[in-house]
């Protein structure tokens, strides 16, 4: 195995605090939840995970946690991600692979609207306008 210098070192721990942070809910308004029971690591949560910390450092959002649980009960749409945000309904995601953690965070947590076309846990009717907006 290489050995690694001090430098190589700093800027790892550097990255492995950030994504750590990125865990921590306190002082966040938003949180995404990623259901990382069985079913879901088979169906690739691990990677929507990765794409999600991905695409929240794209946009530079500080204010939204990225948190794992088990099962999700909704095993035939894995992944499944739930998704809190500040006055919106919350809403579990089906089927959710890296481009549609993209969408997601693009649509719903800067936007305000939902990705209907990968809603598996829907709000009431009355919530959802027919282009996702509240």
């Amino acid at each position: 195995m290489a050995k690694m210098t001090l430098e190589e070192l700093r800027n790892l721990r550097n990255r492995v605090q950030g994504d750590l942070q990125k865990r921590d809910i306190e002082g966040k308004d938003s949180r995404i939840i990623i259901g990382m029971g069985t079913c879901g690591i088979a169906a690739g949560a691990k990677e929507t995970l990765d794409s999600f910390i991905a695409a929240l450092d794209e946009q530079g959002l500080t204010n939204v946690s990225v948190t794992q649980t088990g099962c999700m009960g909704l095993c035939y749409v894995e992944p499944t991600v739930e998704v809190i945000v500040p006055d919106m309904p919350n809403v579990i995601y089906g089927r959710v692979d890296k481009q549609t953690a993209k969408r997601i965070v693009e649509e719903h947590v800067v936007a305000h609207r939902l990705v209907t076309d990968h809603i598996f846990d829907r709000p009431a009717a009355d919530i959802i306008k027919k282009d996702g907006g509240k």
